[in-house]
């Protein structure tokens, strides 16, 4: 029996009507199984199946056993740190991480079960980690950012102060967010409901990347969704919207896109020289 196949048997008996109160020590144990398996970075919720940022697809037996995470357990009074809190699930055993040259702050950078940091990467407080996701070898997770549940971050991303990295949890989605390996988000970036980013783009601050909003892409000249490409500056501008000329709106009537060009020379060295404060 392999790990996938028993997840699968316990989803099925959830399916069928299986409650936290009725789960067996076996039952406990696959689930717990599963935790130490995504904390391991031995299975993922999303995986790259071709070369370009399009053929990210989402693992849904993974998916499955995060849900029966919650689904199968109750919520309880934990502690960590001397601090007391309530939660189905408990915050991740960190001692592992200083063997990797992994550093998170004290005082608020919150790891929860189930939750994957590569070697030499860096969480500032505060922050957090949900659940599934992964966060690859060299990344920086900044002051007042979340990594949502299953959100897949490649190596050596730079996040941003005040970045927020949308999950699959909250609310569902069908597939979580991707950001490739050397992606730069600038401070107060919004990614969200399974946006990809390409590897080695650049996004400026307070930039807002989702499915529902356009991305302009000015180096193949083409209007994209859902994705920005490899290799791309990108930044928010407003375009005229479709009720730009209705009496109410005084002036016109505007709506976020995103504009996405080459990435120019002195913009990647500015974002080379941060790698200093890192080693």
């Amino acid at each position: 029996m392999t790990l996938e196949t028993d997840v699968s048997d316990l989803w099925n008996r959830y399916q069928d009507g299986l409650t936290a109160a009725d789960a067996t020590d076996e039952d406990a144990a696959v689930v717990d199984e599963f935790l130490a398996a995504l904390e391991a970075g031995e299975v993922r919720a999303a995986e790259k199946t071709g070369d370009d940022v399009t053929s990210w697809e989402a693992n849904e037996w993974v998916k499955r056993g995060i849900l029966l995470n919650f689904g199968l357990r109750e919520t309880e009074a934990r502690e960590y740190g001397g601090v007391t809190y309530h939660d189905v699930l408990p915050l991740r055993d960190t001692a592992d991480l200083g063997e990797r040259g992994t550093r998170n702050t004290p005082d608020g950078t919150a790891i929860r079960r189930g939750a994957y940091l590569g070697s030499d990467c860096i969480m500032m407080s505060p922050s957090f980690v949900n659940m599934g996701a992964y966060v690859g070898d060299g990344t920086l997770v900044d002051s007042c950012d979340t990594v949502g549940s299953c959100a897949q971050l490649g190596e050596n991303v730079k996040l941003g102060a005040n970045t927020l990295i949308g999950g699959v949890l909250e609310p569902v989605e069908d597939a979580p967010v991707i950001v490739e390996d050397g992606v730069s988000l600038g401070a107060g970036c919004r990614v969200t409901s399974g946006f990809r980013v390409g590897e080695n783009s650049i996004v400026g601050e307070n930039t807002l990347l989702t499915p529902r909003i356009p991305v302009y892409d000015l180096v193949e000249e083409e209007v994209l969704y859902g994705h920005l490409p490899a290799e791309r500056r990108a930044f928010t501008r407003m375009v005229e919207s479709s009720v730009g000329d209705h009496d109410l709106f005084e002036g016109g009537a505007y709506k976020p896109a995103v504009v996405a060009t080459h990435v120019e020379e002195d913009t990647l060295e500015a974002t080379q020289r941060e790698d200093a404060l890192r080693e």
